[in-house]
């Protein structure tokens, strides 16, 4: 089954309005802009592999009994192979890496470091597509990439300080890009939210099994504030946040809810500083600009050159929730 035989023509006046999408987005972003500072927390008292691990099964949990009431047609043929694509990157690999990252690293710094991920999956989305967007789109996308980097390494022990927290987070960058990208493409097949459910599902036996090597390493010992903030992170971040994040692209367009992800790291910086009382030096706010800015122009200069996409959202992607 290719692209264009999964769409179905878009009937407009069955769908709510461009207000709807960017208002689910922006609640999608809202949810995920709270992940880091809620790692954190819960790292006060559970372990990297515990968090990176458990917040999966718990979203895995939640998605079966989505789709269960929800009746949902089952993956065919290589569609299960792009989930094992998806769930590597947003299931795996960006949880786990993120967790181990900010062992170390203040919620603020991953922040600005995360910041990248909109260029990043931008030009994962080219690669992957086959796109030959402007000159002006690599050089916003290396400037942003640049940006962070300098950012991370002023953030150490002086220039050139990179710590292995930051190769985690730029690790977990890439990750979530390939994730993001691929689940792009395949939600126009099996739908949004759809995707993102059945990649945690997929996922759900590794998972479980990290979760088995992680409780015979030591039992999680955590106060009510940390296991809230671990609750936080298996309901929210890696299940709610995704559908109604997923639900604001269905209702699109696409290219103006996507951008809200761009004040994801400006809402961390924000929470890191209210809730966990990290110092808001001028070196994290000039950062974050500036790698935010960088993503924005990469995101913006590949919109304005690239093709229309070969399959729009339908209306599976929007019915209401179960």
């Amino acid at each position: 089954m290719n692209q264009k035989d999964s769409a179905t023509p878009q009937d407009r006046s069955a769908l709510p309005g461009t207000g709807a999408g960017l208002r689910w987005g922006l609640v999608g972003v809202v949810a995920f802009s709270l992940t880091v500072p809620m790692t954190r927390v819960a790292l006060g008292g559970l372990s990297p592999l515990f968090i990176g691990s458990a917040r999966a099964v718990v979203a895995a949990g939640l998605a079966v009994v989505c789709l269960g009431l929800a009746r949902r047609q089952v993956p065919r043929g290589r569609q299960w192979a792009r989930l094992v694509v998806v769930g590597a990157g947003v299931v795996v690999g960006f949880p786990l890496l993120t967790s181990y990252a900010l062992t170390t690293a203040p919620a603020s710094h991953g922040a600005v470091v995360i910041a990248m991920l909109p260029a990043a999956t931008a030009v994962t989305t080219v690669v992957r597509t086959g796109e030959r967007p402007r000159p002006a789109f690599w050089v916003a996308a290396a400037a942003g990439a640049v940006a962070a980097l300098v950012f991370a390494s002023f953030q150490g022990d002086g220039f050139g300080g990179l710590h292995r927290a930051d190769l985690l987070l730029v690790g977990a960058v890439l990750a979530a890009a390939v994730g993001y990208a691929e689940g792009g493409l395949l939600s126009r097949e099996l739908g949004a939210w759809q995707t993102v459910s059945w990649a945690l599902v997929v996922c759900a036996p590794l998972m479980l099994a990290l979760l088995l090597v992680a409780v015979r390493a030591g039992a999680p010992d955590a106060t009510t504030a940390q296991w809230a903030a671990f609750g936080y992170l298996g309901v929210v971040s890696m299940f709610l946040g995704f559908l109604a994040w997923y639900r604001g692209l269905a209702i699109g367009p696409m290219s103006s809810v996507s951008q809200v992800q761009l004040a994801q790291p400006v809402l961390t910086i924000a929470w890191a500083g209210l809730l966990l009382g990290e110092p808001i030096t001028a070196v994290t706010v000039l950062g974050g600009l500036v790698v935010v800015t960088c993503a924005a122009s990469a995101v913006r200069v590949r919109l304005v050159g690239a093709p229309p996409p070969a399959a729009q959202p339908t209306e599976r992607d929007v019915v209401a929730l179960p």
